[in-house]
């Protein structure tokens, strides 16, 4: 059941890594609601780059300065993730059209699911439109001596060495 007392908002994902995009997804939903939960899924068919223990990590350090945001990991259903932390709106953000036809399913079954919990889109600031998870792991992977620099126009600053030493090992 939602918390009436306050407007809180789940953000789910993998964050594996977390970008820029997750984060001005995160800081403008911060700003909407009066808390904010930013929930990385586990799933246990994907083999994520990161730990589930190390995205929390990452994502913390981009969310320190945002006092009304928590993160936490999850196992199991978006919805009941939702609904244990008392939740009212899921949070998600929208990079391209090719999104909104799987992101509007998400929502209907969602909504079936747990039928007080709504769904609230944010369209993705134009310079983070392009930025896809598989698309930093070729950088940080193919991107050779400079991959640091070229990273930095895609993910945070604290995520930058951790990745790019993901590809090192």
């Amino acid at each position: 059941m939602p918390d009436s007392s306050a407007r809180s908002a789940v953000y789910v994902g993998s964050f594996d890594p977390p970008t820029l995009g997750h984060l001005d997804v995160i800081q403008r939903g911060a700003a909407l609601f009066d808390r904010l939960i930013v929930g990385i899924g586990i799933n246990p068919d994907k083999q994520p780059l990161f730990t589930p223990e190390e995205r929390v990590q990452l994502v913390e350090q981009m969310v320190a300065k945002l006092p009304n945001v928590e993160v936490r990991s999850f196992h199991g259903l978006s919805v009941t993730f939702a609904e244990d932390c008392g939740a009212g709106v899921f949070l998600r953000g929208v990079r391209t059209v090719s999104d909104i036809e799987l992101e509007f399913t998400m929502a209907l079954t969602n909504h079936t699911l747990a039928p007080l919990i709504e769904t609230v889109f944010l369209m993705s600031s134009e310079k983070y439109s392009h930025i896809s998870s598989t698309l930093i792991k070729q950088i940080a992977k193919l991107g050779r001596n400079n991959a640091e620099d070229r990273l930095a126009a895609f993910v945070p600053e604290c995520v930058i060495k951790p990745l790019v030493e993901k590809f090192r090992d």
